[in-house]
């Protein structure tokens, strides 16, 4: 029977093809434009790290002293003093600090001038926390987070600049003013949006350059930027007791049990230091989010993206209109034949399926031209000056959305326009014959 319909579909949209073709251009172009923006909401909202983005958590407190009048939410980051505290506490299953600067380096044995480069300072179970993929070597361990080791680990891009992408492990950098081992060099790694970093809607590369949080603070002594003070520090280039933010903590807890233990101890912690009177404010301002809330929370999509995509779901909705009034002249149009078929048996079921089979070739003509906007649009998104343009591609997932949205709408328009049609009185026709 769907064959039936089909064949009389098809004939149906060969006889008038200019209609046709006015119809298939009106979902096309809706559909590209909101499949463009739609991918792009898809790809900026998905889970950085799928698996483990529940178990990995962020806490915040606030050490500011006196508190802020807008007092709703922390800093994203700590005070030196807090953040070492918590991560020397090892109450986490996994823990990591972090701090990010920029730094000189270079490779002597190479000939190249220094680089500046990214660095972020952490510590050993950053690598197995964030499932960081290695290509040669691993990361270092607690050992020489204690002992304030002069090793790093290196980006799989710096490993190409600088040796032409073979194994460096053992081989030295010039990091700042000291030599320092390389131990391990990363695969291609690029997680979107960078969840680790504090930054809401950071969707740059991650740093070149990985080394031990504790020999950081002697290699790059005096190059960590303060980036929000409450009190003028003393000493800019020796922020360890100084009322700024500008290191943060993320920790690993594989139960909820253990998270809401830990959210206690962020907690508890906040309010020691309140009644020592460091900090102004207690467990009343800790939060603990795992990465997607967090991310949430920071509005991991930008608010253009967002306006986009609302804006081209507006102009689909119009393109839709338009299709159900060139549907429902076209069928309208076919009156006469519809009541001759009327009169000779055929149900309004069957009037109604077989234009909804025209209409749903309609959408599928209009999905796969549909599709090809899309990739048009992607490929200017992926020309603009922002961070996520790299991102700008059909997966396979959007890739099968673009036809069933296509054909869901043309379905949708074709509904009104299959019930006038059903509804001919063949009486009136056949007269007018």
């Amino acid at each position: 029977m769907f064959t039936y319909y089909l064949n009389l579909a098809l004939r149906s949209l060969k006889r008038n093809k200019v209609l046709t073709a006015l119809m298939v251009v009106a979902i096309a172009v809706g559909i590209g434009a909101s499949m463009t923006t739609l991918t792009v909401v898809h790809l900026l909202s998905g889970d950085p790290i799928p698996g483990k983005s529940s178990v990995l958590y962020f806490p915040q407190l606030d050490p500011e002293n006196p508190a802020r009048a807008d007092h709703a939410e922390p800093y994203a980051m700590m005070d030196y003093r807090s953040a070492v505290d918590l991560w020397s506490a090892h109450r986490a299953d996994r823990q990591a600090i972090l701090t990010s600067s920029s730094v000189k380096v270079r490779a002597a044995e190479t000939g190249r001038p220094p680089l500046m480069l990214g660095l972020l300072s952490t510590s050993a179970d950053f690598f197995p926390m964030f499932q960081v993929p290695f290509q040669y070597g691993s990361g270092w361990s607690a050992e020489d987070d204690a002992r304030h080791a002069r090793v790093v680990v290196i980006s799989h891009d710096l490993n190409d600049k600088l040796f032409g992408g073979a194994n460096s492990v053992g081989r030295s950098l010039r990091v700042r003013d000291t030599d320092v081992r390389i131990v391990g060099v990363l695969k291609p790694w690029r997680p979107t949006p960078l969840f680790y970093d504090p930054w809401p809607q950071n969707f740059s590369k991650t740093e070149d350059v990985f080394a031990p949080f504790t020999s950081s603070m002697e290699i790059n002594e005096g190059n960590f930027l303060p980036y929000t003070c409450w009190h003028v520090p003393e000493d800019t280039h020796h922020l360890q007791n100084a009322d700024c933010v500008w290191v943060w903590l993320w920790a690993e807890l594989d139960s909820p049990a253990k998270a809401a233990a830990y959210a206690r101890f962020v907690g508890d912690y906040a309010d020691q230091q309140k009644a020592s009177g460091r900090f102004a404010t207690g467990r009343e301002h800790v939060r603990m989010r795992d990465v997607m809330t967090m991310l949430t929370a920071r509005g991991m999509v930008p608010g253009d993206v967002r306006l986009q995509a609302w804006l081209a779901s507006a102009f689909l909705a119009i393109c839709l209109f338009n299709a159900v009034g060139l549907l429902l002249a076209k069928f309208l149009r076919r009156s006469g034949e519809i009541g001759v078929r009327r009169a000779l048996g055929a149900s309004r079921r069957a009037i109604f399926a077989q234009c909804l089979v025209e209409a749903g070739v309609i959408g599928l003509l209009g999905g796969f031209f549909g599709w090809l906007l899309t990739l048009a649009g992607l490929w200017l998104v992926r020309q603009q000056p922002v961070d996520y343009a790299h991102l700008a591609h059909l997966d396979t997932g959007m890739f099968l959305a673009t036809f069933v949205m296509a054909i869901a709408a043309s379905l949708l328009a074709g509904v009104i326009p299959a019930l006038r049609a059903s509804r001919v009185v063949p009486a009136w026709q056949l007269k007018a014959l």
